[in-house]
């Protein structure tokens, strides 16, 4: 339709969830044409148990256990894919369909406990409330200034803020 709302941020997430269950492109010239695009492919294949499992990506290394999970996302990606934007959820549901699955699936020997300041022991909510009231406090996690990479924190020749006189 042309036109940019949060629903088509929501499509685009639900291809996102399809490419990394199946391992393939939205978009592929070189699939036969039923295949194609990877959306419409999805919706036709995601109601058959047999026909999703064929079409998981090999390296997730399926098993009935882990079975559930991806049907759970599937049914997630089909709804953020619905062809009516009203008919897709808003990313709220999508995050309470994610993270019992995150909780479920968290590593059980996480060796990086305190990473950038985050502790990945806590439940998600926690961990997303430490870090919107960080952000709310303009505290941050990480530095650029600190950092250890080659990307200097402030290439020459960039100004101190986007409202000074000389930022072009």
């Amino acid at each position: 339709m042309g036109k940019i709302t949060t629903k088509v941020d929501v499509f685009s997430y639900g291809v996102v969830l399809m490419e990394l269950l199946t391992g393939l492109t939205a978009l592929d010239e070189e699939r036969p044409e039923e295949s194609r695009y990877l959306a419409e492919w999805f919706w036709r294949i995601k109601s058959s148990k047999e026909k999703l499992m064929a079409a998981i990506d090999p390296a997730l290394n399926v098993n009935d256990e882990t079975f559930e999970s991806i049907s759970s996302i599937a049914e997630l990606a089909g709804h953020c894919t619905s062809r009516d934007p009203n008919h897709r959820p808003d990313m709220g549901h999508a995050v309470n369909v994610l993270v019992p699955l995150v909780e479920k699936w968290k590593p059980v020997n996480d060796e990086s406990e305190d990473f950038y300041g985050i502790d990945y022991s806590q439940p998600l909510p926690e961990m997303l409330k430490v870090w919107q009231d960080a952000d709310s406090t303009g505290r941050s996690y990480t530095s650029l200034s600190d950092s250890k990479g080659s990307i200097p924190a402030r290439p020459a020749g960039f100004a101190e803020s986007f409202t000074s006189a000389d930022g072009r």
